[in-house]
């Protein structure tokens, strides 16, 4: 009896696509889990996350290499575990500061609207606040993805692309969702996906802003 595949009408390229894509989603989605270890073990003991914003803050820091070395291992030609921990080591330290600066912004934006949305006068800056915080992230992402990327060029980017910028948004925060519903199932399968299709959308808007 042939193989089930074999009724398939899907040509061996093509398979091999799918099981390279498949593989690298796994490689990220153990990365991830390791880069990001102290992060996600505190979020699984802590029962309110938000009570505690300065510690889960610092916490956060993890998360910049841990994405720019993931971004960086799905750009690369080899697959294998080892490239990851190349990526690691090769954007720790150049990760560090702009995923830094972006989460203190975040967290003085996520303060001052905390503290202006029950006051009359500053109830009107909180939408302006919120565009500032999305162009923050939406920024820091992209310098994540591209680290020799200028400050201004991936601005301008994501100033240029608001519907490439919001996609990377609605994924992520599907993938956040997903993981926080069941945790072990989507550390294990969702994250690599999410991130592959913010890497490109983030390469589009860089190609589309000439940086």
């Amino acid at each position: 009896m042939g193989s089930p595949l074999a009724r398939v009408n899907v040509r061996a390229d093509a398979w091999d696509l799918i099981w390279s894509f498949a593989h690298r989603v796994l490689v990220v989605n153990a990365g991830l889990a390791l880069g990001c270890a102290p992060l996600l073990f505190a979020s699984a003991v802590v029962a309110d996350p938000l009570s505690y914003p300065l510690f889960f803050g610092v916490l956060a820091l993890c998360l910049g290499p841990a994405l720019s070395a993931s971004f960086s291992y799905l750009q690369a030609d080899d697959p294998s575990l080892r490239s990851l921990f190349r990526s690691y080591r090769r954007v720790i330290r150049r990760s560090l500061l702009p995923w830094a600066l972006t989460l203190a912004v975040l967290g003085i934006l996520v303060t001052d609207i905390v503290a202006l949305h029950d006051a009359t006068p500053g109830a009107a800056l909180v939408p302006l606040l919120a565009v500032v915080g999305v162009l923050a992230l939406g920024t820091g992402l992209l310098l994540l993805v591209d680290l020799s990327v200028p400050l201004r060029a991936a601005l301008y980017a994501i100033v240029r692309t608001p519907h490439l910028t919001l996609l990377s948004f609605v994924v992520l925060a599907a993938a956040v969702l997903i993981v926080n519903q069941v945790p072990l199932a989507g550390i294990a399968t969702v994250p690599g996906c999410a991130l592959w299709v913010v890497q490109l959308n983030s390469r589009l808007q860089l190609a589309g802003s000439g940086a």
